[in-house]
């Protein structure tokens, strides 16, 4: 008798094809954060083929429910999403994006594919188990506030409560056929910072006439780097990095004011809402001691990413019984963010890495670059064992 490891691997090379059209159609057709509505639609279809009934959420958000026919209470949540980047991808592509300036650069139509295809074994295996699987289809988590938080606003995670959540995500710097995992923290909170510092303008041959901003603006970017150097435990990573700055003067103009956008990450709560007053009072105090004002904004964004140690150590079980203890990986801490991390924030969860890269093909490409591309081999890989961890997570 097949067993269920077989069952499902021979069901995800039977629906890998179908999985790779479904991908190559949402990467033709990306849609912005907050605005997948064709892909909502898509999502919604395909739903309907399989017979899996569903409910629309946080706007473009759908939720699909699948319900396994022996008896049992347990509950296991499925997640991907959706949205793509305002990124032009590189031309020549067959399946290139269609939508000018927007791009799936970030794997999100690997996800939601993904999950499609998971759908389509597990409704055809649901005699097999028991207990119900929710398909969270999320939109937002490229933009704040994530739609991760609007959708545990309006009760994905209730009705029924799922015992544990579980997504995966493409990293290209694991080789297809690969999987990682981590337990415990594994991705960083993440703000965003703007800041405006205003001084006086005027000629660059009489600075004893003005108050620079921009060299305020050096004074204080150097200075609040000694938040991550001095004021920081050392135990915690922190980053602060500076991405933009707009100061529009000339050679021999110095402008009113220079503008700065940012972003600050760690790895702990306390020290987060510590660093955002001690990097608000520095950066004003700085520029006010120096005849200058500051405005200084923290947008708070995602909190850090946790996996719950006993989830994280049985999905990693089961990958390893999946594809072989060689073939699952163990991660490192990872200084990105995620919407994913709400999830994290309010139940068990489980969030591991896809394999997508095949330097023999030049797929090598990080994400959010116009490059960015995957190995769809590794499709087959993510259909089965996404559908392999949630069977066997409903039999705990």
């Amino acid at each position: 008798m097949i067993s269920v490891k077989e069952h499902i691997q021979q069901l995800a090379k039977d629906y890998f094809a179908e999985t790779v059209e479904i991908r190559r159609h949402l990467h033709r057709h990306p849609e912005l954060s907050f605005e997948e509505f064709n892909t909502s639609a898509f999502v919604k279809e395909r739903l309907d083929e399989l017979g899996i009934p569903y409910q629309e959420i946080a706007g473009t958000g759908v939720v699909g429910l699948i319900q396994g026919d022996k008896p049992s209470e347990q509950v296991i949540a499925l997640r991907a999403d959706m949205d793509a980047l305002p990124i032009t991808e590189v031309e020549g592509r067959p399946y290139g994006s269609e939508n000018v300036g927007v791009m799936h650069a970030c794997g999100h139509d690997v996800h939601t594919s993904s999950l499609l295809g998971v759908a389509r074994i597990l409704q055809e295996m649901k005699s097999t188990f028991g207990g119900t699987i929710k398909l969270i289809f999320q939109p937002g988590e490229e933009k704040l506030p994530g739609g991760a938080s609007l959708m545990i606003k309006e009760g994905v995670l209730k009705n029924p409560e799922p015992q544990a959540v579980l997504g995966q995500h493409v990293m290209p710097f694991i080789e297809v056929g690969k999987v990682g995992f981590r337990s415990g923290q594994y991705m960083a909170s993440s703000d965003e910072l703007y800041m405006t510092v205003k001084g006086k303008g005027g000629h660059g041959a009489q600075p004893h006439n003005n108050i620079d901003p921009i060299a305020i603006t050096a004074q204080i970017i150097s200075a609040l780097q000694q938040i991550v150097s001095r004021a920081a435990d050392p135990r915690i990573p922190t980053v602060l990095s500076w991405g933009k700055i707009v100061g529009n003067g000339a050679t021999n103009v110095i402008p009113e004011e220079v503008y700065l956008e940012g972003t600050f990450r760690t790895f702990n709560e306390q020290w987060r809402a510590e660093a955002h007053e001690k990097m608000k009072k520095m950066a004003i105090g700085i520029a006010e001691g120096m005849g200058a004002t500051c405005d200084f904004e923290v947008r708070k964004g995602y909190p850090f990413l946790t996996n719950e140690p006993q989830l994280t150590a049985r999905a990693r079980s089961y990958a390893e019984d999946y594809l072989g203890k060689e073939n699952v990986l163990e991660l490192e801490l990872w200084p990105a963010a995620e919407d994913f991390a709400y999830y994290s924030q309010e139940t068990n969860a489980c969030f591991y890495r896809l394999g997508t890269r095949n330097k023999a093909k030049g797929i090598t490409s990080a994400v959010h670059t116009p490059t960015f591309d995957i190995d769809e081999d590794a499709l087959e890989l993510s259909i089965g064992l996404m559908s392999y961890i949630a069977i066997r997570q409903l039999e705990e």
